[in-house]
């Protein structure tokens, strides 16, 4: 039987050398349909896991850990604009020669799979977008921490954070509440697992540049007119798309779900009351039910 450590391999790409964890096999026939998982703003491949275990019987699933988050490196050359981004995602799947795939996504990782859907749609399938990154104006003032990481000087700041056991468990139970609907949910496992990880990436070189790289990335994007403005891109999306927001999101507004509907030409929408940024993390199962029937209107 494969050890965890076993499930994941490195690829190397453009600009960057790329971890990526395979899904469970699950219990279905051979035939499984390929998938690739993309996280969002300072999450990981692991983010993705317990509705990858959902589908497993069905996809073929691997979960990608972007440039300079979770066990990849940083870009060799520093490149963590959302353009960046995209450039190793389709590196990615096309060293491995698996597309088209059905493309997930949640916040950057959903901005990411939005420009890649619309530039490369034969290497996409279907696109599931959980709370996707698309721009927001004005954002809703519990976003605001978040767009305060593209600030020059802030990363010298947040250096200074303490790396006590207290200050990282605070720090992280200040995390969960921004991310989560109800964080009271999680079980004593799960937030155990959010405290190891969040010192892990304290004791990461480079985590706190890529974060804000990224964020500043997204910023930029959300500036960008014209043919690569992200808005205009998911009008160019030619696969199946479904939308999952959660009405307890304090990054992404629900009020974008209406305005997602009319871009993508082919569109349907999952909402949970009791979801917030994360609702593949939080409801799983109701996400898997809507991607299974995504998947078979797309067999159809």
């Amino acid at each position: 039987m494969s050890t965890p450590e076993q499930q994941v391999r490195t690829v190397e790409v453009p600009g960057a050398v790329l971890a990526v964890h395979r899904g469970t096999e699950g219990d279905g026939p051979d035939g499984r349909e390929p998938a690739l998982f993309v996280h969002g703003l300072g999450g990981s491949a692991a983010n993705w896991t317990a509705l990858m275990d959902r589908l497993g019987d069905r996809l073929d699933g691997e979960a990608v850990d972007l440039p300079g988050f979770g066990r990849s490196g940083p870009p060799s050359d520093g490149n963590l604009s959302l353009s960046g981004h995209v450039r190793a995602v389709i590196g990615l799947l096309e060293a491995a020669g698996r597309g088209p795939v059905h493309l997930f996504g949640n916040s950057l990782g959903g901005a990411v799979s939005v420009r890649l859907a619309a530039l490369r749609p034969d290497l996409v399938r279907s696109l599931t977008l959980v709370s996707p990154a698309l721009p927001e104006l004005p954002p809703q003032r519990s976003a605001w921490p978040t767009g305060l990481l593209a600030l020059p000087g802030l990363p010298a700041l947040l250096g200074r954070v303490s790396t006590g056991r207290r200050d990282v468990e605070a720090a992280t139970d200040e995390l969960l509440r921004l991310v989560y609907g109800d964080p009271a949910g999680l079980s004593p496992v799960e937030r155990d697992r959010a405290v190891a990880e969040y010192r892990r990436r304290l004791e990461v070189p480079h985590a706190m540049a890529a974060l804000i790289g990224s964020a500043r990335g997204i910023v930029s994007a959300y500036t960008e007119r014209g043919e690569q403005a992200l808005w205009r891109q998911a009008e160019r999306v030619e696969a199946p798309v479904l939308l999952v927001y959660g009405l307890r999101d304090k990054l992404v507004a629900y009020r974008s779900a209406r305005r997602a509907c009319a871009a993508f030409a082919d569109a349907r929408l999952l909402v949970l009351p009791e979801s917030g940024h994360v609702a593949m993390m939080e409801h799983p199962d109701a996400v898997a039910r809507a991607v299974r029937e995504l998947i078979a209107h797309t067999a159809r």
